[in-house]
């Protein structure tokens, strides 16, 4: 597995940091995803083999943790919660719409890889629901127009972008 060099620091310096190496599983898993944008096989062994882990403790991690993703995302990466606060203020029906809007399902990419769409628990604005995060950007009170506009945006900028 190739990680850049500043990974490899860091990993070193996470394992470092725990009395019981296999502490450091979950910070290893973030810097691993970092880096190569999702956790493959390879990078479990490889990580279960740092910290002297059977590769199943580390693959357990993955799939319990909805943040770790184990395929390569889209260019764009968008959230909608799905915490009871958002849901009753319309979140499922905001998912709906970017569901209709990228034809593909909550947890897919879309076709063209432009836009992995996820349906995910809290995203830590619950008085401001329903609430959908793009890329790292938080937008607030988002009802089913509004995700249809954040989506023609989204299709804009693709089609100026041009072909990945």
């Amino acid at each position: 597995m190739k990680l850049k060099p500043e990974t490899l620091q860091k990993i070193d310096d996470a394992i470092a940091h725990y009395p019981v190496k296999r502490s450091a599983a979950l910070p290893l898993l973030h810097l691993v995803q970092e880096d190569q944008g999702f956790i493959s096989a390879e990078a479990m062994e490889w990580i279960a083999g740092k910290l002297g882990l059977q590769p199943i403790n580390i693959y357990e991690l993955v799939t319990f943790y909805p943040m770790f993703r184990q395929q390569p995302a889209g260019r764009r990466h968008v959230k909608v919660c799905r915490t009871l606060s958002c849901a009753l203020v319309g979140g499922y029906q905001v998912c709906e719409e970017f569901q209709k809007q990228f034809d593909c399902r909550a947890g897919e990419t879309s076709r063209d890889g432009a836009v992995t769409l996820e349906f995910v628990e809290c995203l830590a604005s619950c008085g401001t629901g329903p609430v959908v995060m793009i890329d790292e950007q938080l937008h607030e009170r988002v009802d089913v127009a509004r995700a249809r506009a954040l989506a023609a945006q989204l299709k804009q900028e693709a089609a100026t972008r041009g072909p990945a």
